[in-house]
């Protein structure tokens, strides 16, 4: 949504297959489970770390140098651009709280492994700064503790939120949101901002089905993800959830309209992706 709200009316080419002047509009660098972790995710296969992802940017500026000419062009270009950048919630969903796979939650306290994530999060950051970008969205963790998986599997009603996976997000958030005013300071060419994903997830209360996805399997469709050929719900825009963890396209567009155009002072901080794109 906010893709359309910036002007861009076509799907967002990923970074595979993004070729020539193309990735001179918009790239996608976004790989399924990944993380900022490097390890997360990897119970289930390939995936780009977001290491990974700050390495791909970087090819895509040499790129963007040796078709504009110079790299003072390409900086100057790289400069007015905007850098949406949304990690972490599958460093808990794919590596904290999957204590059978990973030993983060016996290594670290929810405190600690949100520090962890900050450092390693803020120096890919810091790359993507060194080579150009100057315009960040930060977009916090949503309350995963709410997700049908998660209701699935933790809640013993099946329809409360499990509040030590969302206590943990919410620590997360927070040192996030520190981390935009320590680069604001630091780092006075450049503008970061955040979004409070978590914050306007707890005000869609539109949704008439919210603890359910509608696609998946098992308790709240959400033990088991959407499978190939499954036939979703018919009333998918009353949904909140797609299937275990992904909100629905209904849900994103509001998520994305509050980003790009705050409705609440909470939404975004210190201000939206609109005033972001005015600077």
């Amino acid at each position: 949504m906010v893709v359309l709200l910036l002007g861009f009316n076509n799907y967002i080419p990923r970074y595979a297959t993004a070729r020539g002047r193309a990735i001179l509009g918009v790239v996608n660098y976004a790989s399924a489970v990944a993380g900022i972790r490097d390890e997360t995710g990897q119970q289930l296969g390939a995936r780009i770390s977001f290491g990974g992802q700050v390495n791909n940017y970087k090819n895509t500026v040499s790129q963007v140098v040796n078709i504009l000419g110079d790299e003072n062009t390409a900086a100057n270009y790289l400069s007015k651009c905007i850098y949406s950048l949304g990690m972490g919630s599958n460093d808990y969903l794919n590596n904290y709280f999957m204590p059978q796979y990973y030993s983060s939650s016996r290594q670290y306290t929810p405190e600690q492994f949100a520090d962890v994530l900050i450092q390693q999060y803020s120096r890919g950051i810091r790359a993507l700064y060194n080579y150009g970008a100057r315009k960040f969205a930060l977009i916090g963790v949503g309350q995963i503790g709410c997700s049908p998986n998660a209701l699935a599997q933790n809640s013993p009603d099946g329809r409360s939120c499990v509040q030590r996976i969302n206590n943990a997000n919410r620590i997360f958030n927070t040192k996030l949101k520190s981390l935009v005013d320590v680069l604001n300071r630091n780092l006075t060419d450049a503008k970061f901002i955040y979004i409070d994903a978590y914050g306007i997830f707890q005000d869609l209360i539109s949704f008439r089905v919210m603890k359910a996805g509608c696609c998946g399997v098992g308790r709240n469709n959400g033990q088991i993800t959407c499978l190939p050929f499954q036939i979703p719900c018919r009333n998918r825009n009353e949904y909140l959830f797609w299937d275990s963890f992904h909100p629905t396209e209904a849900a994103n567009i509001i998520v994305g309209r509050r980003s790009y155009s705050a409705q609440s002072p909470s939404d975004a901080y210190p201000f939206d992706i609109h005033r972001l794109t005015q600077l």
